[in-house]
C-alpha cells in the first residue's frame, strides 16, 4: 500500500478541529535569511493538499523578504491536547494572483483593511498612527470593495519531508518521517 503523509496530515488535522483547541490552524513557519539566520513566526493554515501547505502574508514582510533570499522553510503544528506533533520541511512558492485574489476575497473586510494599512515588519512611530491609517481606509472603502494590494498574496510549503510524532508514556514517543524520493514517499521509522 503507498504511502500518503498528506492524508495522514489530513485526518490529524480534522482530529484537531474536531477538538477544544482554539486555533489548530495555527502552525510556526521557520525561515532563514540569505547568511542563514533563522526566525520563527506562528501563522495560519489555509489549505493543505497534495500541492502543498498554503499561508497568506504581506510579501515585503521579514517573512516576505527571507522567503526570497531561502525558499527552504519548516511548518511545525502542535496540538498539545492530541499528543500530537508534525513537522513539514520542504520548498516555498508564491501562490497565483488568482489563488490570492480568491482568498482575499474570503477574508473579513475589516483583516483586508488591516493589511492595507499595515507595512507588515517596518519600523512603526506610535500605535494610534497605525488606527488612524485604517480608519482613513475604512472611510475612503466605504460602500467598495478593499483591493488586494500587490505586496499581499500567499505561499505554498510543498513538502520533501514530512515527520509525524505521537506522545507516549515514558518519553517513548512515535516519530516516523517521510522523504519524497522520485517514487514517492519512503516511511522511516525515529527513535524519540
Amino acid at each position: 500500500m503507498p504511502v500518503d503523509p498528506i492524508a495522514r496530515f489530513q485526518r490529524w488535522y480534522a482530529a484537531a478541529r474536531h477538538t477544544r483547541i482554539v486555533q489548530p490552524d495555527a502552525m510556526a513557519l521557520a525561515t532563514s535569511d540569505g547568511r542563514g539566520r533563522p526566525s520563527a513566526r506562528m501563522v495560519l493554515l489555509k489549505q493543505a493538499d497534495a500541492a502543498g501547505f498554503v499561508f497568506y502574508t504581506n510579501t515585503r514582510s521579514r517573512k516576505g523578504r527571507e522567503l526570497r533570499a531561502n525558499s527552504r522553510a519548516a511548518l511545525v503544528f502542535h496540538w498539545d491536547v492530541l499528543g500530537r506533533q508534525v513537522r513539514i520541511e520542504g520548498r516555498v512558492q508564491a501562490v497565483t494572483p488568482a489563488e490570492a485574489d480568491a482568498y482575499w476575497a474570503t477574508r473579513p473586510r475589516a483583516s483586508q483593511l488591516a493589511a492595507l494599512a499595515s507595512d507588515q515588519s517596518a519600523p512603526m512611530s506610535t500605535r494610534a498612527r497605525l488606527v488612524a491609517r485604517w480608519r482613513g481606509l475604512t472611510r475612503r472603502y466605504r460602500g467598495r470593495p478593499v483591493p488586494r494590494p500587490p505586496h499581499w498574496s500567499g505561499y505554498r510549503l510543498v513538502p520533501d519531508a514530512v515527520e509525524f510524532w505521537t506522545h507516549r508514556e515514558h518519553r517513548l514517543h512515535d516519530r516516523e518521517l517521510f522523504r519524497r524520493t522520485g517514487r514517492g514517499w519512503k516511511r522511516t521509522r525515529l527513535q524519540p
